[in-house]
């Protein structure tokens, strides 16, 4: 199965699964802040895991990435990946502040909030699937973007070369952030995922 393969039945039901997943998101964070968040139509593709990192500003460029791992029906993993000024002003958002670097606590609101974020879109494919999809514990690392694809590369005799590629745009006053979320499940689970959707 690769790129060309997929139908647009299943580009469709991959961007519903995109768009219910970050309207699940928004949600989270507009509880988790008691403000109103609006938010972009999110884009969503399928993409190869090779061009990542173009998208991303290259391999150079410095990023924060919540990574965490997929687990019980479905394998794979999951990272949420923002720019440092995105990072800086959802960690401003979430703690009421107007720092300009990232300490302690602001890497650990952002962690949480890549957690609740992550967990949004796994639930929003977990009720469409049917599937069950746990999620771990997440790890968080400031990096080239590079360095922090490397950790799902390394695993990548079990992970499938496309991935679900979701860029959501979240607004909270003058504070804007841009979220890259990438589904990276290994082979058999993104088919058991189409097949479960009815669309393989």
């Amino acid at each position: 199965m690769d790129v060309e393969n997929l139908n647009s039945v299943m580009i469709d039901v991959l961007k519903e699964i995109g768009n219910i997943g970050s309207g699940n998101a928004v949600t989270s964070l507009a509880n988790m802040l008691s403000k109103r968040v609006d938010m972009r139509v999110p884009k969503v593709r399928i993409m190869e895991f090779k061009d990542v990192a173009e998208v991303l500003g290259g391999e150079e460029e410095l990023v924060a990435g919540i990574y965490l791992n997929l687990g019980s029906d479905v394998e794979g993993n999951i990272m949420f990946i923002l720019d440092l000024d995105s990072a800086l002003n959802l960690t401003n958002m979430l703690l009421g502040r107007e720092d300009v670097e990232l300490d302690d606590i602001a890497m650990s609101a952002l962690s949480e909030v890549g957690n609740i974020l992550a967990s949004s879109y796994v639930n929003s494919l977990s009720g469409l699937t049917g599937l069950k999809i746990t999620v771990s514990v997440p790890s968080l690392a400031i990096d080239m973007a590079g360095a922090i694809l490397s950790v799902p590369a390394i695993q990548f005799g079990l992970i499938a070369d496309q991935v679900l590629f979701i860029e959501t745009v979240f607004q909270e006053g003058n504070n804007f952030v841009q979220g890259n979320l990438f589904l990276l499940p290994d082979m058999s689970s993104f088919e058991k995922i189409l097949s479960s959707l009815g669309v393989l």
